[in-house]
C-alpha cells in the first residue's frame, strides 16, 4: 500500500507515521515545512519511503507525479486556533484540503483528513450536523468549509473520504507547537520546573477549573485514523474524541501525580493538591471573555453508527501514560 501522510512532522502525523509502521506499511511519501528545523526530531525512529515540502508535494501530486498512491492521511494544517490572518487560513486549511481532495478524486486516492472540534465553537451539542455548527474564529470557519465541500461531493464520490473532527489531542511529539501545545504538556512543564500548575479561576458558571473539555489521547486519533484505513467503504465525517467532558483538574491531576508517581511518591486527591498550592487558580484572562470554550463533549453516535468501537482512554489514564514517555525524553 502506497501511502501519504501530510503533516508527518506534527504531532498527529508523527504518531501516526508510527502506528502505520507498527502495521508494517512503510511506503510512505511524508510531506512537511520543516522551515523550523526542530520538528525533524519527531520523523527520527520512523520509516518512510520519501520526504516532500508541502511547497513541491501539492503541486505534483495534483500532476499525478507519483504514481498510484492507495491514500492521503491529511495532517497538515495552520492549526494555530489564535492566528487572525483569515486569508492565510483559508489558504492552507481550506484551498489545501479542496485541491487535495480534487486531485484525490480525479487519481482514485482515499483521502482521510484532519477536521477540528472548533467548527462548533460556541455551540452546546457537539453532533456532526449543521445545526450545531457555530465555528468562534476564522480557523473554524475554514475546517467548516472543508467538511461542507466533502459532505456536498460524498453522494458522488468515488473513492472514499473521511473527515475527522479532532477534539482536544494530548500526546508524545508536540513539543514544537508553542503556546497551541496541551494542557498536559503546559502542565508537565510547569510542574518540572516550578513544582506547580496553574489553571483559570471560576468562569462561565463553572468553579476554578471546573470548565470541561473533551480530552483525546493522540494514540485514540491514530487508531481511528487506521480503523478508517482498513475500512475503506466507509465515507463521511466524523467526531473524534472520548466522549466525555472532563474537568481541566482532571488534566492537572493527573499529571501531577504522574510526575510524583516517577518521583516515587504516593498519588494525592486534588484538595491536597490545592491546599498544598501545587494546583493553583488564576484569574481568568479578560482577552478570552466571550471567545471561550467552556465545555466540549463528542457526540459519539456517527463513529459508532459506522461500526468503530474503539475504546477511547480517559484523562486518568491517557495522560499519566503521557507523562511517563515525557519523563523518558532526553533533556
Amino acid at each position: 500500500m502506497k501511502l501519504v501522510v501530510t503533516g508527518a512532522a506534527g504531532m498527529i502525523g508523527a504518531n501516526l507515521l508510527r502506528g502505520l509502521n507498527a502495521l508494517g506499511l512503510d511506503d510512505i511519501v511524508a510531506v512537511d515545512d520543516l522551515h523550523h528545523g526542530a520538528k525533524f526530531t519527531n520523523l527520527l525512529g520512523t520509516r518512510i519511503a520519501d520526504y516532500l515540502d508541502r511547497g513541491e508535494f501539492y503541486p505534483r501530486f495534483a500532476r499525478g507525479d507519483f504514481g498510484r498512491v492507495d491514500a492521503v492521511l491529511h495532517q497538515g494544517a495552520c492549526s494555530d486556533t489564535m492566528e487572525h490572518d483569515g486569508r492565510l487560513m483559508m489558504a492552507q486549511n481550506y484551498r489545501c484540503t479542496k485541491d487535495l481532495l480534487d486531485a484525490c478524486q480525479a487519481q482514485g486516492a482515499r483521502l482521510i483528513y484532519a477536521s477540528s472540534a472548533a467548527v462548533y465553537g460556541g455551540s452546546t451539542v457537539f453532533r456532526e450536523s449543521p445545526d450545531h455548527e457555530r465555528p468562534l474564529n476564522v480557523y473554524g470557519y475554514s475546517k467548516l468549509l472543508a467538511d461542507q465541500v466533502v459532505r456536498r461531493m460524498l453522494p458522488a464520490s468515488g473513492a472514499q473520504v473521511v473527515g475527522l473532527r479532532y477534539f482536544n489531542v494530548y500526546g508524545p511529539h508536540e513539543q514544537h507547537k508553542g503556546r497551541m501545545a496541551s494542557v498536559a504538556f503546559h502542565h508537565s512543564a510547569q510542574y518540572r520546573s516550578e513544582g506547580r500548575v496553574r489553571l483559570f479561576g471560576a468562569y462561565g458558571g463553572y468553579g476554578p477549573g471546573q470548565q470541561v473539555r473533551d480530552f483525546v489521547s493522540v494514540d485514540d486519533v491514530v487508531d481511528v485514523n487506521l480503523w478508517f484505513l482498513q475500512h475503506g467503504g466507509v465515507k463521511g465525517v466524523f467526531n473524534v474524541g472520548s466522549g466525555r467532558a472532563q474537568p481541566f483538574n482532571d488534566v492537572a491531576h493527573a499529571v501531577v501525580n504522574g510526575w510524583r508517581e516517577r518521583a516515587g511518591e504516593p498519588p494525592l486527591p486534588l484538595p491536597e493538591l490545592v491546599a498544598r498550592g501545587i494546583v493553583e487558580y488564576i484569574d481568568f484572562p479578560a482577552a478570552l471573555v466571550g471567545k471561550y470554550q467552556c465545555f466540549t463533549q463528542a457526540d459519539l453516535g456517527a463513529l459508532r453508527a459506522a461500526g468503530c468501537d474503539h475504546a477511547f482512554a480517559d484523562v486518568a489514564a491517557g495522560v499519566q501514560r503521557y507523562v511517563r514517555w515525557l519523563a523518558d525524553q532526553p533533556a
